[in-house]
C-alpha cells in the first residue's frame, strides 16, 4: 500500500514537473545571457543645447555620437539635406528656438524623470536579452536613443538605433494632443506606460516585415498574433491590455464573446478574404472594430491571432520562437493550432 503511494505520489510530481516546464519554456533566465551594452543617449537634450554661437562644435559632437541616424532625422524632419544643408544652420535654430517646440521640450522634462528614463532603460535592455537569447544571429541595437518627433511617430530603428518619440507620450491629456486634435483612441496610449512594449513591437516589425504577397484576413491575423506574442514573450512583466493597447473594459469583452467572435471571423470563409476594405476594418485602428458592433475593439482580428498563436504553441511544443516568426504559412499555423474558443 505504502510502495503504490510512493509510485504515485513520484508519478504526479513527474507529471507536474513536465507540465511547468512545458508552460514555463519560453522563460528565459536574463542573467545568464550577455549581450554588448546598448548605449543611451538623449537626442532631444543635445538639440536643445545648440546656441547660434556654439552650433559648429555641437553638431560635430552630435554628428560623432549618433551617425547617421542624425542625418536621417534631420531630413525627415528639420531639413532635407542634413549637415551639408546650406540652411542647416538657420532650420536647427529656428527648431530649437521655436516657441512651441520649447514648450514640447520643457513638458518632455516635466514628464519623464531620470529615474523614468532609468527604469526604461533597464527594460529595454532585458527585453533585448531575451531577444539575444530567441534570436541569437540577428543584429542587436547599439543605440537607444531618445528624440523628438514633431508628433510624427512613436518608435522607430534605423541605423542600429531604437528611438523613442518621446513628444508623442506626453499623457493622454497633454495640451499639444488637444490642440491636434487627436482622438481619444490614440491618446489613451500616448503615455509611458506603452513606451517598452510599443519599442519591442516596433522593433519586431523590423525584423520580421509583413512583405508577403498575400493580403487575406488569415495572413494579417497570424502575422499580428506572431507579433503580440514575441513582444509578450520578450517582455513578460507588461499586462497584455498595454501590449496590444486595450483597456480594461474592452479586454473583458474579448474574453466575454471569444466564442462569438471566432464565429463571426470564421463563417462565410471571412478568414480568407482578399478586400482590403474587410480586412482593413478587421485589423486597423479607430475607436471600435466597426464591422462587429460598437463596443468590440479596434483592430480585434489581431487579437484572435494572439489567441490562435497561443495555442498554435501550447499544442506544438516543439516550435520555437524563432521557428514561429519565421514560418510564413498563416493556413499552416492555424491547423495546427487547434484553436477552438
Amino acid at each position: 500500500m505504502l510502495q503504490n503511494t510512493i509510485k504515485t505520489s513520484l508519478l504526479l510530481f513527474i507529471v507536474m514537473m513536465f507540465c511547468t516546464c512545458s508552460n514555463n519554456r519560453m522563460e528565459v533566465d536574463i542573467e545568464k545571457v550577455s549581450i554588448s551594452q546598448i548605449k543611451f543617449q538623449r537626442l532631444e537634450k543635445d538639440m536643445f543645447s545648440i546656441t547660434k554661437d556654439n552650433i559648429d562644435e555641437k553638431t560635430t559632437e552630435i554628428k560623432k555620437n549618433y551617425g547617421m541616424f542624425y542625418e536621417r532625422y534631420l531630413s525627415s524632419f528639420i531639413n532635407r539635406g542634413g549637415t551639408m544643408d546650406s540652411l542647416y544652420e538657420q532650420s536647427v535654430l529656428g527648431f530649437v528656438n521655436d516657441k512651441d517646440m520649447k514648450s514640447v521640450f520643457d513638458l518632455i522634462g516635466k514628464t519623464f524623470s531620470d529615474d523614468d528614463l532609468k527604469k526604461l532603460e533597464g527594460q529595454i535592455i532585458d527585453g533585448a536579452k531575451r531577444f539575444h537569447y530567441f534570436f541569437p544571429k540577428r543584429k542587436m541595437p547599439i543605440y537607444l536613443t531618445t528624440c523628438m518627433s514633431g508628433f510624427n511617430y512613436s518608435v522607430a530603428n534605423s541605423d542600429s538605433t531604437l528611438a523613442i518619440g518621446l513628444d508623442m507620450y506626453l499623457g493622454e491629456n497633454a495640451p499639444f494632443y488637444k490642440m491636434l486634435e487627436l482622438p481619444q483612441y490614440r491618446t489613451h496610449v500616448m503615455n509611458k506606460t506603452y513606451i517598452p512594449s510599443d519599442m519591442m513591437r516596433g522593433w519586431l516589425l523590423n525584423d520580421f516585415d509583413n512583405d508577403a504577397a498575400v493580403n487575406t484576413l488569415v495572413h494579417h491575423t497570424i502575422f499580428y498574433g506572431k507579433i503580440y506574442f514575441a513582444v509578450k514573450t520578450l517582455m513578460p512583466e507588461v499586462e497584455d491590455s498595454v501590449i496590444i493597447g486595450y483597456t480594461t473594459k474592452q479586454m473583458q469583452y474579448c474574453k466575454q464573446n471569444e466564442k462569438n467572435l471566432w464565429g463571426y471571423m470564421a463563417e462565410k470563409n471571412r478568414l480568407y478574404e482578399n478586400n482590403m476594405r474587410t480586412v482593413q476594418e478587421l485589423t486597423g485602428e479607430g475607436p471600435f472594430t466597426s464591422a462587429i458592433s460598437k463596443e468590440c475593439p479596434p483592430g480585434i482580428a489581431k487579437w484572435m491571432g494572439w489567441q490562435i498563436i497561443k495555442s498554435y504553441m501550447n499544442k506544438n511544443e516543439s516550435v520555437t520562437l524563432e521557428l514561429l516568426m519565421n514560418e510564413k504559412d498563416a493556413q499552416k499555423i492555424l491547423s495546427k493550432s487547434k484553436y477552438r474558443p
